[in-house]
């Protein structure tokens, strides 16, 4: 029996942030972001909640119906030339919005404005993203630990990566562990060949997936 996904909306804000704050509060980058674990718990729920916001804003987020896992995913167009004197030569939507604000910067401001790491991850996460090619970023997937181990994550991504292969889509994450790793390049994604270093913290693998055609059967 397959798993069953739809399309969360504000409306599941509470449910997908509580269980992003659950299953990330330990991960690696988490930790790094906040060192200290007592303030990680005061200001981790409110960067998953910028996390969820931004995802609704640039594109969606997916959950199974009875709430036990979750996806952020953006839909990042190919980066366009600038045409403002001094700026940059092109604009990413996961980067800047559509007024030119510094996402980076503005994340910190409202998650934990005295912690330099917040905006440093998503310059560091920016500085890595490919741009050249139009794709769907997965950015989050999360599982209650209860329910870890019953494919609810792999249902979530491979019901997005079937309509990248038939809209010939591309698809781009980065993973936080070698495990991950090892189960999305099953799912035919391949490192980028430079890894995402935090300073002083953990390693990430960027990874881009090409759209796989269907080869027809042979008559």
């Amino acid at each position: 029996m397959g798993v069953a996904i739809r399309r969360a909306g504000e409306g599941d804000r509470d449910v997908v942030v509580r269980l992003l704050d659950e299953a990330f509060m330990w991960d690696p980058v988490s930790s790094w972001v906040f060192p200290g674990e007592e303030h990680r718990r005061r200001r981790h729920g409110a960067l998953m909640g910028a996390f969820f916001d931004l995802a609704l804003d640039e594109g969606y987020v997916d959950i199974t119906e009875d709430g036990a896992a979750a996806a952020l995913w953006w839909s990042v167009p190919a980066a366009v030339p600038s045409v403002a004197p001094g700026s940059r030569e092109g604009v990413n939507a996961g980067e800047q919005g559509s007024a030119g604000e510094d996402g980076p910067a503005l994340l910190r401001e409202a998650v934990d404005p005295e912690n330099e790491r917040v905006e440093l991850m998503g310059r560091l996460a920016d500085e890595a993203h490919p741009t050249d090619r139009a794709h769907q970023y997965l950015h989050m997937i999360a599982v209650r630990p209860d329910r870890q181990g019953e494919g609810l994550g792999t249902a979530l991504v491979t019901a997005v990566l079937d309509r990248c292969d038939r809209e010939g889509l591309h698809a781009y994450l980065e993973a936080s562990n070698a495990r991950s790793r090892a189960l999305y390049e099953r799912l035919g994604f391949a490192f980028t060949g430079t890894p995402l270093d935090l300073p002083d913290g953990p390693r990430m693998w960027p990874m881009w997936r090409e759209p796989r055609v269907a080869v027809p059967p042979s008559e």
